[in-house]
């Protein structure tokens, strides 16, 4: 998902002490798909209750908000809106990739081939309608706040940040960057290992931070430069330029400055028209955002946490009471207001 400029960009490893009192806008369907893809049985079945409802979302939702709190940062989500038009194709290639992957998990577990059936199962998940009503109505009762945005969720996130009202925006996606948040915080999760793949492996994984001013800087490029790149190497709003990858975007855009001149320059094939680059630009440099929000931490309900997690999805009452115990920390926050 989103564009694939990671490798230029340099990563500073932090924990999450360096985070603490900090406002980190959260991409909620990032990481509504990072917990529906990663959560599941051995055969890549989600974790579901006794009716056959999905639960992973609101295990990862709780457990990861939990040790975010315990760590004294406060949370905030921000939820999609509507897609821009020129989405459509990326995500109908992706519904395709879902449902081809389907096809392949259920002929994995029919060959007793369990490994590729739960590598094919983390393919398929989908943040539904339903998955993010459930998703709001359990930050409701954790007392975190939420955003609606009106079209991108890492807009709105950046926005926020840009705006001064964050400090950060958490994602997996470097949209972040392009849509101009000076600070994008990825691997934003207590664990310190990943499977690779694919694989029998795991990588270690260290929250990150990368500064986009540095960044800039260090590259010798604007920010309009940055989003030329993109375009060049492909976006969820066009194909981009066969053949053009981040080394080579940028070595182009420095030596010919914007990407009108690079693409005078090559051709190309899937070389973008000027009218598209210039609506694209605007969804980057210029996004659809809101200022209807409120950011306040509650304390959370208890009562309302435990009736909906224990009594309606079949957690059990010990994990959900550990988890809450690490929501402690919200009072202690909620008195140093200054902080923020």
């Amino acid at each position: 998902m989103g564009v694939d400029i990671g490798s230029i960009f340099k990563k500073e490893k932090i924990t999450f002490n360096d985070l603490r009192n900090r406002i980190v806008v959260i991409d909620a369907h990032n990481v509504l798909h990072q917990f529906l893809a990663s959560i599941r049985q051995r055969d890549g079945t989600p974790l579901k209750d006794s009716k056959g409802r999905i639960t992973s979302h609101l295990s990862g939702l709780f457990q990861r908000t939990a040790n975010i709190v315990e760590a004294r940062m406060r949370p905030v989500y921000v939820f999609d809106g509507k897609p821009h038009p020129l989405k459509a194709k990326t995500l109908g290639n992706r519904r395709e990739r879902k449902e081809k992957a389907e096809i392949e998990w259920k002929e994995a577990l029919d060959k007793g081939d369990i490994e590729k059936a739960k590598t094919k199962a983390q393919q398929t998940s989908r943040v539904t309608d339903e998955i993010i009503k459930q998703s709001k109505e359990l930050l409701d009762v954790l007392g975190i706040p939420y955003v609606q945005a009106p079209s991108e969720g890492e807009a709105q996130a950046s926005y926020m940040v840009k705006k001064g009202d964050a400090y950060a925006v958490g994602s997996q996606d470097y949209d972040c960057l392009l849509i101009g948040s000076p600070i994008l915080v990825r691997n934003l999760t207590s664990s310190s290992r990943r499977k690779l793949p694919g694989k029998k492996a795991y990588s270690k994984v260290y929250p990150e931070k990368i500064r986009l001013g540095f960044n800039l800087k260090a590259l010798g490029i604007s920010h309009k430069q940055l989003v030329d790149m993109a375009i060049l190497i492909g976006t969820d709003f066009n194909d981009g330029v066969k053949g053009i990858g981040p080394k080579k975007s940028l070595d182009l855009i420095k030596k010919v400055g914007n990407i009108e001149n690079a693409v005078a320059t090559i051709g190309g094939e899937n070389a973008p028209t000027f009218d598209m680059i210039k609506e694209i630009r605007k969804i980057f440099l210029e996004p659809e955002v809101t200022n209807d929000y409120s950011l306040k931490w509650l304390v959370p309900d208890n009562e309302k946490i435990i009736r909906m997690l224990c009594d309606e999805f079949q957690f059990t009452d010990k994990r959900v009471e550990i988890g809450l115990e690490k929501f402690l920390n919200i009072e202690h926050m909620m008195k140093q207001k200054t902080l923020f």
